[in-house]
């Protein structure tokens, strides 16, 4: 895990250090309240690369917040979840998204992506 108290002395800064990443936020969405595997975590998130996914979905890991289990099967079967600590991200991606859509609504936009409230299963908030 990061220290990053030697580099932020600012909550916002270290808060944006751990979900600030261009995919970290959409991630921790689809995880909330759910597990799932590499594949469905690209189809949700489509327009991230291979690439940059296992990057983010590695940084997500090493800072806590996510759970990567591996099962011994031939294909190889990966799976991620969210920590607690993952978990306790949810009311912010919730007002994230609350703001997000009324700030799009007053530009006269629909919302227009796969990060919906029933994308975390109906319990985004609680």
């Amino acid at each position: 895990m990061k220290n990053i108290s030697k580099k932020y002395n600012c909550p916002v800064s270290a808060t944006l250090e751990l979900i600030g990443g261009k995919y970290k936020a959409l991630i921790l969405w689809h995880l909330t309240d759910k597990t799932l595997r590499f594949s469905e975590i690209r189809r949700l998130v489509a327009d991230a690369t291979a690439k940059m996914l296992t990057q983010q979905l590695r940084e997500l890991e090493e800072d806590g917040l996510l759970i990567r289990k591996v099962y011994p099967v031939v294909p190889p079967k990966v799976e991620y979840s969210l920590t607690k600590k993952g978990l306790s991200l949810r009311p912010i991606l919730t007002e994230m998204f609350d703001w997000g859509s009324k700030h799009l609504k007053a530009k006269g936009l629909n919302a227009n992506c796969s990060m919906t409230k029933n994308s975390c299963g109906g319990n985004c908030g609680k």
